[in-house]
């Protein structure tokens, strides 16, 4: 999707910090960070959220959260993290490509 920043993102045609990459995903620094260490995972596949996912799918998010771990430890969250995925409006998703909020790095409050 060229309109899609996480797309454009993944492709190395808009910056980013990257902190991971590889054939299907790609991990970088959210510009807005919301805890000490606030890094968003995405696969190079554009899918717009949970809803959307199709068959095959489950290749590329079991791949994706089995790095979180990996990502985690290669920046510093060694004693705990959090990740969240927003789906549609009601669940407050403002980029419509699936992604992972992996926070950590200092107190987190309580969900």
């Amino acid at each position: 999707m060229a309109e899609c920043i996480f797309c454009q993102i993944a492709a190395g045609h808009k910056p980013a910090t990257i902190v991971y990459q590889d054939e299907h995903i790609v991990a970088f620094k959210d510009r807005a960070p919301k805890a000490a260490i606030h890094l968003l995972v995405i696969p190079r596949k554009h899918i717009r959220n949970l809803n959307d996912l199709q068959a095959g799918d489950e290749i590329i998010l079991a791949h994706l959260l089995m790095k979180i771990p990996q990502i985690a430890r290669e920046n510093g969250l060694l004693d705990g993290y959090r990740t969240i995925t927003n789906t549609g409006r009601g669940g407050r998703q403002e980029v419509y490509h699936i992604h992972f909020h992996l926070l950590g790095g200092g107190n987190l409050p309580s969900i």
